[in-house]
């Protein structure tokens, strides 16, 4: 410290305060939302702490200085961390046999009360769909007021409900369904679908996770106009409001586990849980599963259209024994919803 000037001194206090943040927000996906339900909103910021990291290990490292060695460190251990968060470009391996394609979607209604000022929205996902061609597609927020031309997949799982506005999921696929339900959730209007398809010789059971809203969603055109919408809510009342989110998004995938854990066959989990890879929520449901991002990934992973933050809470988590994760996508030119779509490339073995 004595041969730093008092600038420096300054920067390398602030620089020891992320540290120590970060090691918390390490520590903070191993315990239950419902024992720390303000503290766990902290997870959120995660991506923030390691990029903060990141600048101050550059900023150290260009001066010669060892305080770059405690950001390093601080990095290091957190490597697990940062590939959830951002993956440089992974190589996308040949197409085999016996493969299949997996997509996931959040369709906000397919725009169903126009949050989205077009009227095409449903030709612009058939049209995605047929390029993309999946063989199985899981629909989150998914309406039948819609137009959506689903005539390459025989089988299907439809289910919507609700008072005033009906929704739910949609599961299409190529491959057989011989078995199918749904998994409500308490006092939420949240739930999940499952099928079981027919692979083959194979049986396979897919999921799709629809869990509890963090209730910061923001429409991605009043953000144009409104930047500071996120803002004007008082912070404490902010910060209740999704924990009390995360507290339900816990009890959702407390359940889905042991619904997982029950099921005999290898599975595919898919959906939208509305929180991201730091967290508690994420490391219950995920399992011994592969997060095909992690695996096959590139970029930020970006699945939410929110502006200025990297949010992925979208996700395809697969059997690491039974599946191969041979490629993954994030689709963030394709506006079409305020979620991005997801198409993971499996192999089975």
């Amino acid at each position: 410290m004595k041969n730093l000037s008092w600038f420096n001194r300054v920067v390398f206090f602030f620089n020891i305060l992320l540290i120590l943040a970060s090691l918390f927000g390490y520590i903070l996906p191993y315990f239950a939302p419902n024992f720390f339900p303000i503290r766990s909103v902290f997870t959120l910021f995660l991506p923030g702490l390691l990029i903060g990291n990141v600048i101050f290990f550059l900023y150290w490292l260009i001066q010669f200085k060892k305080q770059s060695m405690y950001s390093l460190f601080i990095l290091l251990i957190g490597i697990t961390y940062i590939n959830k968060f951002y993956k440089f470009n992974s190589t996308i391996e040949d197409k085999t046999e016996n493969e299949m394609t997996v997509m996931s979607y959040n369709v906000r209604l397919f725009n169903l009360y126009k949050w989205i000022k077009e009227d095409n929205i449903s030709e612009k996902i058939s049209t995605f769909i047929k390029d993309k061609n999946p063989d199985i597609i899981c629909i989150q927020e998914f309406s039948e007021q819609n137009k959506v031309d689903f005539k390459l997949y025989p089988e299907k799982f439809v289910f919507v409900e609700g008072k005033n506005t009906l929704i739910g999921h949609g599961i299409y696929s190529k491959f057989p369904i011989i078995n199918k339900g749904k998994i409500d959730f308490d006092n939420s209007t949240n739930n999940a679908a499952f099928v079981d398809i027919k692979r083959g010789l194979d049986t396979i059971r897919i999921y799709s996770l629809h869990l509890e809203s963090i209730k910061i969603t923001p429409d991605v055109h009043e953000l144009d106009t409104n930047p500071d919408k996120l803002t004007e809510e008082k912070t404490r009342k902010l910060f209740k409001r999704i924990g009390d989110s995360f507290i339900a998004q816990q009890k959702q995938a407390e359940i889905i586990k042991a619904h997982k854990n029950s099921c005999k066959h290898p599975s595919i989990i898919t959906g939208d849980i509305n929180n991201s890879a730091f967290s508690y929520v994420y490391r219950i449901i995920k399992g011994d599963h592969l997060d095909a991002f992690e695996v096959k990934g590139s970029g930020f992973g970006k699945t939410y259209n929110i502006k200025h933050f990297p949010l992925r809470i979208d996700y395809i988590l697969t059997n690491k024994q039974k599946f191969e994760i041979k490629a993954f996508e994030t689709f963030n030119d394709f506006i079409a919803s305020d979620h991005y779509p997801i198409i993971a490339r499996l192999k089975i073995n």
